[in-house]
């Protein structure tokens, strides 16, 4: 497996110091989740059209690969249907552009379980129009697990309803974590088959409710999960999902990544 960290973790840092540190502290790649204060990413500075080819030689140069790119897209609200659809798309296109494999989007919720089948069936949809347009341009469409979408019985029927080979899953282990505990392997045995991007991250009940932390410092059974993406046959990234840009409180970067790489190597 390789290692990924995302830009999540720093929220301050410009495009040059992300490249920098990426190349010293040895990453195998990045994941972009918003750049210099723009999270509409097709908008953020190293990818607007005028140094879209000053970006493309420093990664090359550099060697520096750029594994995804993560967007805002949840498909359970009808109302911001269109808009999630139109941002998916652009970044589908920054992706090509790119050379960057997939796109990351959500489903997210089930707000009402008495409308369950018709959210699956919106969810599904939205999912299908991305894939479709995605696989036009060999972009990748992974659906994360997150929110309502960390449960087999939510994800499942999503994933056998979108009738498209250009989609996959995004595992994050600390989602999965809050609803299954340490009995992850049914879900894996699953959702495996559709795996191709994994976050890492970790967490701990404080006063009853969980609380991001250090990772190897909380309960998410870490090295217990990469065994059993070993297991199952996943060779592709682990990747940090530090959430520093929603999180101020937490743990700078300098500290994070370094500490990060060290520690998950260990396992790999």
């Amino acid at each position: 497996m390789k290692i990924a960290y995302t830009t999540l973790s720093c929220p301050n840092w410009t495009w040059e110091q992300i490249l920098n540190e990426t190349t010293r502290l040895k990453y195998d790649g990045i994941e972009i989740r918003g750049m210099e204060g723009e999270m509409f990413l097709p908008k953020a500075r190293p990818f607007l059209p005028e140094n879209l080819e000053k970006t493309l030689e420093q990664l090359h140069s550099m060697q520096i690969k750029i594994i995804g790119l993560n967007t805002s897209c949840q498909f359970h609200d009808l109302d911001k249907f269109d808009d999630f659809i139109a941002e998916g798309t652009a970044h589908i296109d920054l992706a090509q552009k790119l050379d960057v494999p997939y796109i990351r989007v959500f489903g997210n919720k089930v707000p009402d379980p008495f409308q369950k089948e018709q959210i699956i069936e919106r969810i599904s949809r939205g999912l299908q129009e991305l894939c479709d347009y995605g696989s036009e341009r060999n972009v990748r469409i992974l659906l994360e697990t997150h929110g309502d979408f960390s449960d087999l019985d939510n994800m499942l029927p999503v994933l056998e309803k979108v009738n498209s080979a250009n989609l996959g899953v995004l595992w994050d282990m600390e989602h999965t974590y809050k609803r299954y505990g340490n009995t992850i392997e049914p879900f894996i045995e699953k959702i495996s088959p559709y795996i191709e991007h994994v976050h890492v991250k970790d967490t701990k009940k404080v006063n009853g409710q969980f609380q991001l932390c250090f990772i190897g410092d909380g309960e998410v059974p870490i090295k217990n999960n990469i065994e059993l993406l070993k297991k199952y046959g996943y060779t592709g990234y682990l990747s940090l999902e530090w959430e520093k840009k929603w999180h101020p409180e937490l743990e700078e970067p300098e500290v994070v990544l370094p500490a990060f790489i060290q520690y998950i190597r260990e396992f790999v």
